[in-house]
Order: C-alpha cells, then structure tokens, then sequence
C-alpha cells in the first residue's frame, strides 16, 4: 500500500507544484512507483508535466463527482515509473458540488484507495487555498509537506494552515502527520534567506527537512517544457535538491526493497 503525501500551503508562490513535480519525478526515477495527483484547479502538474488540461477527457473531477474509476483518468508520462492522474478548470465548481453529498471529506480518499496497491508513493498536489478540495487531500493522506519559500513573509498564513491540519488530525485523519517543513526558493548570496532559514529551523527544529531548494534556471524553465526538471537537466542543482528530497523522504519513512523484488515494505 502507498504512502500518500500531499503538499499544500494556501499561500502561494511557495513552490508547491514545483515541488509536487519534482519529488514524483525523483521518486520515480528511483524506481519507485509513483502518482502524482493534480488537485489544484489551475492544472499547474498536469502542463507542467506535459499534458494539456483543456484536452484532458476524464480528470480527478469526474473521479471525485462522476465516480470515473482512477485508473480510467491515470495518465503515463515520459517519466518511467510516474503517472499522473490530472486536474482541469471543472474542479473549481467541486467543492459547490460537493457541498450536501454525504461524506464530502472523504470522496478524495474513496478515490485513491482504489489505486493505492498500484503505487508506492501518491503525491498530491493540493490548490493555494484551505477550501473543502484541499481537506479531501488531507483527509486522504498519510502525511503533508509543507513548503515555505526563503523570502518575505515567509511564515505568512503558516499559522492558520497549521490549525487547520491540526483540526483534520482530530476529526477527519487522526493519522495524519507533518512529514516536514520544506524550504524553497534558496538563494544562498541573499541574507534574506539565510535568516528565514534560520527563523524556520528555530521555529519548527526537526520538522524541518535538512534538504533546502535552490533557486534554479534549469528548474524554473522546466515546466515551459512539459516536464520535470530531472527530464530537463539532470545534472543541475534543482535536480539534485529534490533527488536529496526523495532520498530523505525514503530513509525518514524506513522504506526498503525486498530483495529480488519491486515490492517496497516499511520497517516498523
């Protein structure tokens, strides 16, 4: 059964999709089986990994609304190892749609249970909001990243995103953990950035992940292209930073291949 995490922060601009992207893709190029899962309306992981959202037929929308069957919407990509399963404009009117359906919490994650023995990792990308959609993802996954861009008002809004886990924990998911606080956009010229660094480690200590994401050319011109920035240029530092990322990912959650095998199991 796969870990799922989602990555949310309702502030934007904190290279969230970015992030959402990249760690996929890292973890598949790892050889882990991996699914990324467009939950923002804007379809930023879906173009962003080369697909189209205006010519996409069945989306997480109709899955979520419609009943579609998940594997009927999963995309392959040009990635081995990484699927999509994508987002379109019609996700916006969903949450309105979802409003009087019993279970409305839950219809993300009757979604992905269906599929989860297909992967071993899900990784969700949430919207720039803490709307119903957003707490479907949470309700859904194991765990959530947070990422926080090393600029102004880094830790705008933190608070309120924080609170809102915390009341997904009591009601909704009481599994649900804080995988860790991710720092992006780091530039390591600007003492901006060497003090929200510093802020953050003080703040949160070991909920922040020890890997840090560099500002890149290579990484922000990737999705221009239709794909992951370790597709784009695997030798540059995005591609390096989330490869950390996915490593540290899977030593922190103990994950190991059994010998002669594709199957991953978790150490207790």
């Amino acid at each position: 059964m796969s870990k799922i995490i989602a990555l949310a922060n309702q502030k934007g601009g904190v290279g969230k999709t970015t992030s959402s992207i990249n760690l996929a893709a890292s973890l598949a190029v790892l050889e882990y089986r991996t699914l990324l899962v467009d939950a923002d309306p804007q379809a930023n992981s879906t173009s962003g990994i080369g697909f189209d959202p205006r010519t996409i037929k069945e989306s997480i929308y109709e899955c979520i609304i419609n009943d579609v069957d998940p594997r009927d919407a999963i995309q392959k990509t040009d990635t081995p190892n990484l699927d999509l399963l994508p987002a379109h404009i019609d996700l916006v009117g969903a949450e309105i749609e979802m409003i009087n359906l019993t279970n409305r919490e839950y219809k993300m994650k009757a979604v992905l249970d269906k599929v989860r023995d297909d992967y071993d990792f899900i990784i969700i990308d949430c919207s720039p909001s803490l709307g119903l959609i957003t707490i479907n993802a949470l309700t859904a996954a194991n765990s959530v990243i947070i990422p926080v861009q090393c600029e102004y008002f880094a830790l705008e809004g933190l608070g309120k995103l924080l609170n809102t886990i915390k009341i997904v924990q009591n009601r909704l998911n009481t599994d649900l953990e804080i995988e860790g606080i991710l720092l992006t956009m780091y530039d390591v010229r600007l003492r901006l950035s060497n003090q929200v660094v510093e802020e953050v480690k003080t703040h949160f200590q070991d909920l922040v992940f020890d890997t840090i994401i560099q500002r890149n050319t290579r990484l922000s011109e990737a999705p221009s292209f239709g794909v992951s920035v370790i597709m784009h240029d695997a030798n540059c530092k995005g591609s390096i930073n989330y490869l950390n990322l996915a490593r540290e990912i899977i030593r922190k959650n103990g994950l190991v291949r059994e010998n002669g095998s594709n199957k991953v199991t978790v150490n207790s």
